[in-house]
């Protein structure tokens, strides 16, 4: 089943169930895609949306989710960040499963050796663009940052 489809059998249930805030973020991506479509449109490419690019645009909100939830905690706001914690579940459950550090290092380890037998000159930025074509939407940026912040 494809997202969008999943997403809009999802967003029937919770209305049916009166779930209010699965509701809310799902609204929210119907809008997000929404919005996307309409942006490439303006751009003359076709309307419908791939599968990445919604997986791209769950990413976006999770981050969205994330750091809201950590400048909540830090203004001391504990229900704000409860409800942004719950959203950032919702969302979670569209994505694929996130690489374990290990794996994510294990990967970055090829590209870093890779890259040293073509360039022998590695640096972070082409690294980090080497090891995001492989992982992207697989594993977080920032764990992947830190990963080759600490091999190089």
């Amino acid at each position: 089943m494809s997202l969008k489809v999943q997403i809009s059998t999802d967003l029937k249930i919770a209305m049916k169930s009166g779930d209010r805030l699965s509701l809310d973020v799902l609204r929210g991506f119907n809008a997000a895609f929404n919005n996307k479509s309409i942006e490439k449109r303006g751009k003359g490419l076709p309307e419908e949306l791939a599968e990445e690019e919604m997986l791209e645009i769950l990413n976006k909100e999770l981050k969205k989710r994330r750091d809201a939830t950590v400048l909540y905690i830090q203004g001391h706001r504990g229900d704000l960040a409860e409800k942004e914690e719950k959203e950032a579940a919702i969302i979670q459950k569209y994505l694929p499963v996130q690489m374990t550090k290990e794996e994510i290092e294990k990967i970055v380890v090829k590209k870093i050796e890779a890259l040293q037998q073509a360039q022998g000159d590695i640096s972070f930025g082409n690294i980090m663009k080497e090891a995001m074509k492989e992982l992207k939407g697989k594993a977080d940026a920032q764990v992947i940052s830190g990963i080759v912040k600490e091999r190089i």
